[in-house]
C-alpha cells in the first residue's frame, strides 16, 4: 500500500513538470514568431494595391433634372346639376361613369309639364296686357280730343266775355249779361283744366301698361329658360364621373347629377421647397415655363407624358412649406387605359436652367470636406477640393476647372486614400475589390491603435493610413488579422 501511494504521487510530479516544460516552450516559440513577424521576412512587406473604377472629368453644359411626386388635377370640370326640381324621364344612352360625351350632347332630360304650363301662363299674360296696351293707346287719343274740343269752346266763351264788356262800356249791355259770359268763361276754363287731367291719366296708364309688358316679356323669358333647362346639355367634349342619377327618380333643385371632366386639359400639382423653386424662377422671381416630363408607372409599364410649369400656388398653406406648382400637360388626347387621369400619383422630372462648366460624378465619389481622389502619377491617388453645385439623386453636379482631363475615383472606399497606388478600370461601372470589414468594439479597437502608435518600424505614411482605417466604424477584416497576428493574439 505504502509503494502503490507513493509511485502515484511520482506520476502526478511527473506530469505537472511535463505540462510547465509544454507552456514554456509554447510561450518561447510564440515570442519568436512575434518577433519575426515585426521584423518582417526579408524586409518591409510588399506594397497592396486595390481595384478602382476612375472616370474622365470632361466639364461641359449638365442640364440638372429635379424629381418630384404631384397628383393628376383637372384644369377644365363641370358639375352637372338639376337647375330645378322634377322627374327624370329620359337619360342619354350610356349616361354612366366614363361615358364620352359630345360637346352640346343632351344628357338628360326632366319633365317639362310644370315649365311648359308656366310658360303658356307666361304668354297668356303677356297677351293681356299686349291688349291693355292697345286700349290705352285709344284712351290717349280720346282724350286728346276732348281736350281740343273744350279748348275750343273755352275760346268762345272768352270772345263772347270780351263782346259783353264792350257793349257795356258803350252803354249798350247790362250788367247782368256780362256777369252771365263771365260765368260761362269761368265754366270753360274748369272745363279745360278736367279735360287736361284726363290727358294726363291716359298718358300714365300707357306709360304703366307698356311697362306691363316689359315685365311680363321677362315672366316669359324666364318661363322659356326653366322650359329649356329640363333638358341638360354637355357644355363641352369629356366623359363622366360620379353619375349619381337614374330614370323615373325625383331630383331637388341643384342637386349634383354627374360632373363632366375635360380629360384635354389636366395639370399635375407638386410642392417644392424653396431652394427649389429658387432654381426655377427668373430674375424677377415669376415661375420659368420650365419643361417637365409626367411619369406614371402602371403595372410594371410607364405612361408618360410631358407639360411644362405653368403657375405657382398663391399661398402656401396651413402647416405647409414651399411652394405649390403646377404643369400643365401639353397634351391627354383620350382616357383609354394608357392615358393619365385625374387622381394618378404621378412622379414629375423637370428640366432645370443649364450649367455651364460642371461634370457629374456619383455620390459615391464625393468624400468629406467635398474632396474627390485623383489618378495621379505612378497610379497612385491624391485628393482635390471641389465646389458642389448641386446634389441630384445618387449624382453630384462639380465644378473644379483644374480636373479638366484628369481621371478620378467614381466610388470612394475606406480603403482608398491619397498616397494610395490603385489598379485603375476604366469604363461605365465603378466597382472595387468586395473586402469583408468588421465592427470592432472600443476595447478591442483601443488595443489595436496602441499597438500600431507603439511600432516605431512602421513607416510614418503607412501607420498615419492605418490609422485612418482603425478610426472607421467598419475596419477591413484583413488588416485586424494582420495586426493581431503581429501582436501574437
Amino acid at each position: 500500500m505504502r509503494f502503490f501511494g507513493r509511485s502515484l504521487i511520482g506520476l502526478l510530479l511527473l506530469a505537472l513538470t511535463l505540462g510547465v516544460l509544454a507552456l514554456a516552450g509554447q510561450t518561447v516559440v510564440g515570442a519568436f514568431q512575434a518577433r519575426l513577424a515585426d521584423a518582417g521576412p526579408g524586409g518591409a512587406a510588399r506594397e497592396r494595391e486595390f481595384t478602382a473604377a476612375v472616370v474622365t472629368v470632361q466639364p461641359g453644359v449638365v442640364v440638372p433634372e429635379l424629381t418630384v411626386f404631384g397628383e393628376v388635377k383637372a384644369r377644365r370640370m363641370l358639375e352637372l346639376r338639376a337647375p330645378g326640381g322634377g322627374r327624370v324621364i329620359w337619360l342619354a344612352e350610356g349616361f354612366e361613369d366614363g361615358a364620352a360625351v359630345a360637346a352640346g350632347q343632351a344628357l338628360v332630360r326632366l319633365d317639362p309639364a310644370e315649365a311648359t304650363t308656366a310658360r303658356d301662363l307666361a304668354q297668356s299674360d303677356l297677351a293681356k296686357v299686349e291688349a291693355e296696351v292697345g286700349e290705352a293707346d285709344r284712351a290717349l287719343v280720346l282724350a286728346r280730343d276732348a281736350l281740343a274740343a273744350v279748348q275750343a269752346q273755352a275760346a268762345l266763351r272768352a270772345l263772347a266775355l270780351a263782346r259783353q264788356n264792350d257793349l257795356r262800356s258803350r252803354g249798350l249791355g247790362s250788367e247782368a249779361d256780362v256777369e252771365a259770359a263771365a260765368l260761362a268763361a269761368s265754366s270753360a276754363d274748369q272745363a279745360v283744366l278736367s279735360a287736361r287731367q284726363a290727358l294726363s291719366q291716359a298718358e300714365t296708364r300707357v306709360d304703366l301698361a307698356a311697362t306691363a309688358v316689359s315685365r311680363q316679356r321677362i315672366t316669359l323669358a324666364e318661363a322659356e329658360r326653366a322650359l329649356a333647362e329640363t333638358e341638360i346639355r354637355a357644355g363641352f367634349a369629356g366623359r363622366l364621373s360620379g353619375v349619381a342619377v337614374t330614370t323615373g327618380g325625383l331630383v331637388s333643385p341643384n342637386e349634383r347629377l354627374a360632373d363632366l371632366i375635360d380629360l384635354a386639359a389636366l395639370e399635375v400639382s407638386f410642392r417644392l421647397s424653396t431652394a427649389q423653386y429658387a432654381r426655377l424662377s427668373d430674375a424677377t422671381g415669376g415661375l420659368l415655363a420650365a419643361p417637365v416630363q409626367i411619369a406614371l408607372d402602371a403595372s410594371g409599364s410607364k405612361v408618360v407624358a410631358r407639360g411644362h410649369l405653368s403657375r405657382v400656388g398663391a399661398a402656401v398653406g396651413e402647416g405647409q412649406t414651399g411652394r405649390l406648382v403646377y404643369a400643365a400637360l401639353d397634351a391627354n388626347p383620350g382616357a383609354g387605359s394608357g392615358d393619365l387621369l385625374p387622381g394618378d400619383f404621378v412622379s414629375v422630372i423637370i428640366a432645370e436652367p443649364a450649367l455651364e462648366g460642371v461634370f457629374a460624378l456619383p455620390a459615391a465619389a464625393l468624400g468629406t470636406g467635398d474632396r474627390v481622389l485623383v489618378l495621379g502619377p505612378e497610379d497612385r491617388l491624391e485628393e482635390h477640393p471641389v465646389q458642389v453645385v448641386l446634389r441630384q439623386g445618387d449624382s453630384v453636379i462639380l465644378r473644379a476647372e483644374a480636373l479638366a482631363g484628369r481621371e478620378v475615383v467614381s466610388a470612394r472606399s475606406p480603403l482608398l486614400g491619397a498616397g494610395i497606388r490603385i489598379r485603375p478600370t476604366r469604363g461605365d461601372t465603378a466597382a472595387v475589390d468586395p473586402e469583408p470589414v468588421v465592427a470592432l468594439t472600443p476595447e478591442r479597437r483601443a488595443k489595436l491603435v496602441a499597438f500600431v502608435e507603439a511600432n516605431s518600424r512602421m513607416p510614418a505614411e503607412a501607420k498615419a493610413r492605418m490609422l485612418e482605417q482603425l478610426a472607421q466604424d467598419q475596419v477591413p477584416v484583413q488588416v485586424v488579422e494582420r495586426l493581431e497576428q503581429r501582436m501574437g493574439g
